[in-house]
């Protein structure tokens, strides 16, 4: 019993040991679990809501909309749980401009459900439910009519109707229509759309870099006053898809397999059988006008006959009447009267020349014969011209049938393709990645900080545990003191980190999240077995460190326990040897050198401690401006260009006489821009940048044109790299690089992600599908944004070869044609606010698909998100670096008690005693700091280099002022210590103190 109130005695006396260990461990828990917990809520709640919404797993897109057999091979497909037909149109109306908006049918299978929010969900022809931004952007509210009107060549058929129009598929087959939706609107809802959960309302929307959207808003309208029966595309829900989280790996696989099964046979055949529907339907027309052309021209045919013969026999009756009459005179003039009179009785027989003869004589000499005759013959000759002409255009049409219909292209995505979810996931990934690798520094340093506060407890109480292991204790006994001690102090502090990881940390993050997205159902979870092991995992590095300083001490006898610990040697400093500087010092300087290095062991401890804290903070702080640089860097240094501007293929031409008669471009340059993807296999080969890497990243595929490779360079800042531990090593000379035949230049976003390097070989496929070996000739600098330079001449030789798979969609090298110049790149005058507003209107023009304003997008970038992650983590390091101070500090003058004391006998007033100890522990704090800085520069090149986000590579930038905001801080924190350690020096008493111990 006795043994139990001693040590409870010994307990309280340490209070500020134990609270010192229960505080880092507080925050080594917190920071464990409380990043962890924030990125899990929000993923779980998000995955719970997709699977109440019925989002798709797979998404079936055709240039040439999708039929019903479509629809019906897909329900076949292995694996496949759900099909959904959707229908949708492209709409614009006024809304202080002109503003577009997709109207998407509500499916009825439970697909793609939009998420009620506000009013009602539209049941009959006519309603609709709006999202929140555009009830935000138009100040309509629930109630309010809308007049909208189908964009021309509109929805996401748009190639499909181009199709038709040129060849009258729709006019033809009646189950071919387009959708098209009611024009008149009434508003009774609002809804969020499960596949864009940005929050209009928050502080900061989906960012420029990402947004993918084609439409302004989204209109969702009941199947009610809907027609058409050509799909726009098809929604997939997989088996086993709802018990997996949807941003887990296994995931992933379960979808791929269906994609795969898609892509394999599904995809092919029913490419082929939508082109033959095309092509049928086309010819069909052609028939068809054939037949009516043949039966018009008959009747025409059929006319004409009927007037020539009515004319001869007019003719005809004039020349019967001037032959009787011929003949009746000679017979008057005869002798035989008889002859006469028979004569007169009888129309004489002339033989065909004759007749012939006396017709065109009688024409000849009747204008109005001869008038009707030209007539006759002017209407036969058209009719026979139109004949040859209609007859040489169905000809024409026939043999341009097939080039006229392209091939029909499938495009089989998953949800990685949504806009929202790949930036949520993204987002949450790289916070999550932060939160794995900061607890580690916390770790140790709660290790180090644990060994230096148990040592010094150990041996404070060396005389008593000599004592209770000469009076009969054994030493696990003893050493259990401290073990207990130790370990309630990780309990309670991670306890106390539990509920701030569980519950403050997550509360913060996730409203900063809601700033950015919406996610109905949120709500804070702990996970038992995680919080148990970031517990136990503090636990096991604070006990070992409590077991090492027990075992150091207790393998001694009692008689060596109970005797004092002899004082360490003295020794010779290095600065002692530099005489010049040696001599020049006064004497409380030479005592604080000497002791500053004659305790090796509280040297390390606190310039360990505190360069890991100041680390910490440059960390936080090189993240947060490796940020905030990214968009100046990517879109004012490396893209030189002001203005990119892309149309459809069909535009081409257009777009660009529009953009040069505006007189606004200095320079451009015309390219072809693709949607496409780089895949790196993993074969361990060497091929492909590491051994055994593997993984695929969107890549916006840029095609030069041959004569104008050179011009690249102007346009583009054309810099190799190779990425090092630092984050921008390795950076060549700007101008170095040049593009040319024999390769790709890749970008560093998307090499560094898939760990490919010049040389390597990538698989590369256009926006055409069709896939190609490349050989990555260099990589060059770029932070957003994924672009692969290519040349015409390796465009053609890689994607219009028969090396090339999915050759049935590629063109054979006689029919390959020259590349569309679909976009340009161009520099413009005028200031950033007029370069923007000029881009803003290009975009309305109905030529340009997309223009984008690179004033516009470095002004507009921004990772809110990493940002509030960041101040959260230098605050937790600020918090370590002052309570690691605080330790210590402590354990400093703990273990010089008689020297102060006997500093105060000699005559030392309080502040010069202040002045002895502290100067000690800032010349230490000063070290670690200037270790701590480079230190926490090499952490955050590490760090950052594995934040691999999709289209994004963080090039580790720290700006002075960090440095300055770093250095300062714990400084800061230093002073702030030694506000709460001058008074315990004040009240150490010298006779009390240098008492003898024996």
């Amino acid at each position: 019993m006795a043994f139990v109130k001693d040590m409870l005695r010994m307990w309280a006396h340490s209070w500020k040991r134990f609270i010192s260990i229960a505080m880092i461990t507080l925050l080594g828990v917190a920071v464990l679990t409380g990043i962890y917990a924030g990125c899990r809520d929000a993923f779980r709640s998000t995955d719970r809501f997709f699977d109440a919404q019925g989002l798709h797993d797979v998404q079936v897109l055709s240039t040439a909309g999708l039929s019903n057999g479509d629809i019906a091979a897909l329900r076949k497909v292995n694996g496949v749980a759900k099909v959904q037909a959707e229908r949708s149109q492209e709409v614009t109306f006024d809304l202080d401009g002109r503003k577009s908006a997709t109207m998407q049918e509500i499916g009825t299978n439970g697909i793609d459900q939009p998420y009620l929010q506000e009013g009602r969900m539209p049941k009959k022809a006519g309603e609709i439910a709006v999202t929140r931004k555009f009830i935000r952007d138009s100040g309509k509210r629930i109630g309010s009519r809308l007049t909208v009107a189908p964009e021309s060549a509109s929805s996401d058929t748009s190639d499909t109707n181009d199709t038709n129009g040129a060849d009258g598929t729709n006019e033809t087959n009646g189950t071919d229509e387009a959708p098209s939706f009611p024009t008149k609107l009434t508003i009774v809802g609002v809804v969020l759309d499960p596949q864009n959960l940005s929050n209009p309302d928050g502080y900061s929307a989906m960012t420029s870099f990402r947004s993918t959207a084609t439409t302004d808003y989204t209109f969702f309208a009941p199947s009610d006053g809907v027609t058409g029966t050509l799909y726009t595309s098809a929604t997939l829900l997989v088996k086993g898809t709802a018990a997996e989280s949807t941003f887990d790996e296994s995931y992933e696989n379960t979808v791929k397999q269906v994609t795969d099964r898609i892509d394999g046979t599904v995809k092919t055949d029913r490419q082929k059988a939508r082109r033959q529907e095309l092509l049928g339907a086309g010819n069909k027309k052609i028939v068809d006008a054939r037949a009516e052309a043949d039966k018009k021209f008959a009747d025409a045919q059929s006319q004409i006959d009927a007037n020539r013969q009515q004319f001869n026999q007019q003719v005809d009756q004039i020349v019967d009447m001037q032959a009787s009459a011929a003949a009746a005179g000679a017979a008057t003039n005869g002798a035989n009267a008889g002859a006469a009179a028979a004569a007169g009785a009888t129309t004489p027989q002339l033989d065909e020349t004759t007749r012939e003869t006396m017709r065109e004589t009688i024409i000849a000499a009747s204008p109005e014969l001869t008038q009707a005759k030209q007539q006759l013959d002017q209407a036969q000759s058209q009719l026979n011209e139109q004949k040859a002409s209609t007859e040489q255009t169905l000809k024409t049409k026939e043999n341009e049938l097939k080039t006229s219909i392209p091939q029909v292209r499938w495009y089989v995505q998953d949800r990685q393709s949504l806009g929202g979810f790949s930036a949520l996931k993204s987002d949450l990934d790289s916070i999550q990645s932060l939160g794995n690798a900061f607890p580690i520094v916390f770790l140790l340093v709660a290790v180090m900080m644990s060994l230096t506060a148990m040592a010094r407890m150990v041996e404070e109480d060396r005389s008593l545990i000599g004592t209770y292991v000469g009076l009969g204790y054994g030493r696990l006994a003893v050493a259990s003191r401290y073990l207990l001690f130790a370990l309630l102090a990780c309990l309670i502090g991670g306890g106390l980190g539990l509920i701030a990881g569980f519950l403050g940390i997550p509360a913060f993050l996730l409203v900063v999240l809601q700033g950015m997205y919406v996610m109905p159902g949120l709500r804070l979870e702990y996970d038992w077995l995680y919080g148990s092991l970031g517990i136990a995992l503090f636990v096991v590095g604070v006990l070992a460190a409590t077991i090492y300083a027990c075992v150091q001490e207790m393998r001694q006898t009692p008689a060596s326990l109970l005797r004092p610990k002899a004082p360490r040697a003295g020794s010779r400093i290095l600065l002692e040897r530099i005489r010049p500087v040696w001599n020049r010092i006064g004497f409380l300087g030479k005592v604080t050198a000497r002791n500053i290095f004659r305790f090796k062991s509280r040297l390390i401890m606190t310039v360990g401690g505190v360069a890991g804290c100041t680390a910490l903070i440059v960390c936080g702080l090189a993240i947060n401006d490796t940020v905030a640089d990214l968009g100046i860097k990517q879109y004012r240094d490396i893209y030189q260009y002001d203005l990119m501007v892309v149309s459809d293929d069909s535009d081409a031409s257009a777009m660009r006489t529009k953009v040069a008669s505006d007189g606004r471009v200095t320079s451009s340059l015309d390219v072809r821009i693709e949607s496409g993807d780089l895949t790196v296999a993993g074969s361990g080969d060497g091929d492909s940048g590491k051994a055994g890497s593997s993984g695929s990243e969107s890549i916006q595929l840029v095609a030069v044109p041959e004569k104008h490779l050179s011009d690249l360079g102007e346009m583009v800042t054309l810099q190799p790299v190779s990425s090092g531990i630092l984050g921008t090593s390795g950076v060549g000379k700007t101008g170095s690089l040049k593009l040319d035949d024999d390769g790709v230049i890749v970008a560093q976003s998307a090499a560094s992600a898939l760990g490919v390097k010049a040389g390597s070989k990538v698989r590369l496929t256009n926006g055409d599908g069709v896939q190609a070996t490349a050989k990555v000739s260099a990589v060059n600098r770029n932070l957003i944004g994924s672009d692969v330079y290519v040349s015409e001449t390796y465009y053609a030789k890689l994607f219009d070869s028969k090396d090339a798979k999915n050759t049935k969609n590629s063109k054979s090298s006689e029919d390959s044609e020259a590349l569309t110049w679909n976009a340009m790149l161009a520099k413009l005058s005028g200031s950033d606010t007029s370069q923007t507003d000029y881009a803003e209107s290009l975009e309305e023009d109905s030529s340009v698909m997309k223009a984008v304003s690179c004033a516009h997008m470095a002004d507009s970038f921004k990772f809110d998100l990493m940002g509030a992650v960041v101040a959260l983590i230098v605050a937790l390091a600020g918090g370590l670096a002052l309570v690691v101070l605080f330790t210590l500090a402590n354990t400093n003058v703990s273990e010089r008690v008689r020297e102060m004391a006997t500093l105060k006998v000699l005559g030392f007033f309080d502040r010069e005693v202040h002045h002895y100890v502290n100067r000690e522990m800032m010349i230490l704090t000063v070290m670690g700091v200037i270790l701590g800085l480079p230190l926490g520069r090499l952490v955050g090149g590490m760090l950052t280099m594995a934040l691999n986000m999709p289209s994004l590579y963080f090039e580790v930038e720290v700006k002075p002022l960090s440095y300055v905001i770093a250095a300062v801080a714990t400084m800061a924190f230093a002073l702030l210590v030694q506000l709460f350690v001058n008074p315990v020096l004040d009240r150490i008493d010298p006779i009390s103190s240098l008492k003898s111990v024996e």
